[in-house]
């Protein structure tokens, strides 16, 4: 017979996930992982299989806490600019609230080069984010706020660029009105 988990399986799982975004996959051993999660050995790999099988579906359950963090942000604005940049504001937020950076950012230049699923999850995360902009910059569009020559597709790309490279900037800069600036040199983009 079977016996019953003992834990809460996404609870441990989001302790395994702040200790990757905190120290990486590299770095982070399975001991620290066991201590970490307060599980036993046994079942961690009953539960989540070997640490690279973890760290993918810690990796997948921070893309979804984050879109779904997006969305429900997004859902208080009202013009495509105002959701465009609160993408932006929501980076330099984030740098106070969780001074590790993004994970998705974090495991594209740690593992993405060398791990294909670990290199999926990221592209599906950046994707998302790309077709939400080029959303908003339909919508823009739409509602005569943005101008009619913009290519939303192309911009999507280069907004989503600008957000991967201020959440790796946000990891050492601490000088908000410069990370701002940014910001606003971002936005202008779509005057």
């Amino acid at each position: 017979m079977v016996r019953p988990k003992e834990f809460d399986e996404d609870a441990v799982l989001l302790k395994a996930m702040h200790l990757f975004w905190d120290q990486g996959y590299e770095k982070t051993s399975m001991q620290e992982l066991i201590s970490h999660m307060g599980i036993h050995r046994g079942s961690l790999y009953d539960t989540f299989g070997d640490k690279r099988s973890l760290y993918i579906k810690t990796l997948k359950r921070y893309s979804d806490m984050l879109e779904q963090s997006v969305k429900r942000r997004l859902a208080e604005t009202h013009t495509a600019k105002e959701a465009i940049r609160l993408l932006f504001e929501m980076v330099i937020q984030q740098r106070e609230e969780l001074p590790d950076g993004c994970f998705i950012t974090n495991t594209a230049v740690e593992l993405a080069q060398h791990d294909a699923e670990a290199k999926e999850c990221v592209q599906l995360s950046w994707n998302f984010t790309e077709r939400l902009i080029c959303n908003l910059i339909e919508e823009g569009q739409r509602s005569g706020e943005l101008a009619k020559h913009l290519q939303p597709e192309s911009l999507s790309f280069f907004l989503n660029n600008a957000l991967i490279g201020l959440r790796v900037m946000v990891k050492s800069i601490t000088d908000k009105e410069k990370l701002e600036h940014i910001v606003e040199t971002n936005m202008s983009i779509l005057n």
